[in-house]
């Protein structure tokens, strides 16, 4: 009986030290969201003006660009997958790898040819692991993104783009990452970043007009100036999100966490004191029978 009391003391003690762990990871999430949030929205006018101007030129324009043109031919696309460095929270990485199996299963029914490109160290780990190839990785800093790090990412997709398919080069490029919509819903998204689909963050309605440009010099070269800037802030926009969504998930897994550790130290803590009393009683009634044997 003894034994099993020191058994539910050490659970009870080895769990109180993982609620401790969870709370302080379920603090640092809830304090960083918030900085995360305000740099998604920060990123969301230059994203928005950017995109206008490059609609702008694309549609007052009727030029054969290739950035803008769809190919006669799509026979191997680039897929980037934005998942985390870390765990611990929930099935965030898992949701956006479930969401990049789908696209590479629809592309390869449309007879393409997929070539990946990762970021996060949890993408990598489940590459690896299956023994899969991909083109190239991007570790650390994935719930803090620099813009270094999308400018990077954004050359590597674009120097593929412009490459023929027969050097290993791709025609289309999709971005697959979480988007953030709030504190309790975080969506996994696909994008197709080129060729070029204007979307912006915000939808404009119908009433707003794209500006009136003239170009100088010519269209082409004002093309080749802008799209790369919108790609990079495309993918910037993308990484903030998914920074953001990682948060939101792990503070909610760890709050989720430390609830269960709550339950269980409640669960132990009866079960110890089940056991104190049935040792109690035990004793007593040994007293009890010894005191009989004397007095008789």
């Amino acid at each position: 009986m003894g034994a099993q009391i020191r058994v539910y003391r050490q659970k009870i003690s080895s769990t109180t030290s993982m609620r401790k762990i969870f709370k302080a990871m379920e603090l640092i999430a809830t304090s960083r969201i918030g900085k995360a949030r305000a740099r998604v929205a920060a990123s969301l006018p230059y994203a928005n003006a950017i995109t206008r101007a490059v609609s702008a030129v694309a549609s007052q324009s009727e030029i054969d660009h290739p950035l803008t043109t769809e190919p006669e031919q799509i026979r191997r696309a680039a897929v980037l997958v934005i998942t985390s460095d870390r765990g611990l929270a929930g099935s965030y990485s898992a949701s956006v790898l479930k969401q990049a199996e789908g696209l590479n299963e629809l592309l390869h029914a449309e007879g393409k040819e997929v070539k990946t490109y990762l970021v996060g160290r949890k993408a990598q780990a489940y590459f690896d692991f299956r023994n899969r190839e991909y083109a190239r990785v991007w570790t650390g800093g994935t719930d803090a993104p620099e813009f270094s790090t999308a400018r990077e990412i954004g050359e590597a997709l674009l120097a593929d783009f412009a490459t023929d398919y027969e050097d290993g080069g791709v025609d289309e490029i999709h971005v697959v990452y979480t988007r953030f919509k709030s504190m309790v819903t975080q969506e996994p998204t696909v994008i197709r970043l080129l060729p070029l689909e204007v979307v912006e963050e915000e939808a404009a309605s119908e009433s707003d007009l794209l500006p009136l440009y003239e170009f100088e010099p010519e269209t082409e070269q004002v093309l080749d100036a802008l799209l790369p800037r919108y790609i990079e802030s495309r993918l910037f926009a993308a990484m903030l999100q998914a920074a953001a969504s990682e948060l939101a998930a792990r503070q909610r897994a760890m709050k989720s966490a430390g609830d269960n550790a709550t339950d269980l130290i409640k669960k132990y803590t009866r079960l110890r004191n089940t056991a104190r009393q049935a040792e109690i009683t035990q004793e007593l009634s040994e007293i009890v029978a010894g005191a009989d044997a004397l007095a008789s």
